[in-house]
């Protein structure tokens, strides 16, 4: 759950998106990614906690599964315009960094750090918090040096 104590602290994030249905190279070339489509409850009450400037990891699902990069959120939580139902919401990113090395799931799975990641947890949810420490020992996996 996200840290509503201080509204100056950021919050860390997970998205995941299919890359059928918009990439990580897509994103890059765009400059900004509007999440679209998601349908969770549980999902719904994370992006409406997302603040401006929150960090953000983009993990590509399905095909290739891995965290590609880092984004961070550029507009906080509005009606998602592919729902007719304004209670479904959306936020807006801008991408920041891309990993050197995606960091695939097998490789969250092996890290015992990790063990507690959403992601891992409720693998069908698209929007989950992450510590700080998740986040910044995920980013850290990603520019490794071989």
């Amino acid at each position: 759950m996200p840290d509503s104590s201080s509204e100056s602290k950021p919050n860390f994030w997970l998205i995941k998106f299919a890359p059928f249905r918009t990439d990580w190279e897509e994103i890059l070339m765009a400059g900004n990614f509007t999440l679209r489509g998601i349908r969770s409850p549980i999902a719904r009450k994370n992006l409406a906690a997302m603040r401006i400037d929150d960090p953000v990891l983009f993990y590509r699902s399905q095909k290739n599964q891995a965290v590609m990069g880092t984004m961070k959120v550029s507009r906080e939580a509005y009606s998602d315009p592919t729902s007719a139902d304004t209670g479904w919401l959306t936020c807006d990113f801008t991408p920041m960094k891309t990993l050197s090395t995606p960091v695939s799931l097998l490789e969250l799975r092996e890290q015992e750090q990790l063990s507690g990641l959403q992601l891992l947890r409720q693998p069908r949810v698209a929007v989950t918090p992450v510590s700080r420490k998740e986040f910044e020992f995920i980013v850290d996996l990603g520019f490794r040096t071989p």
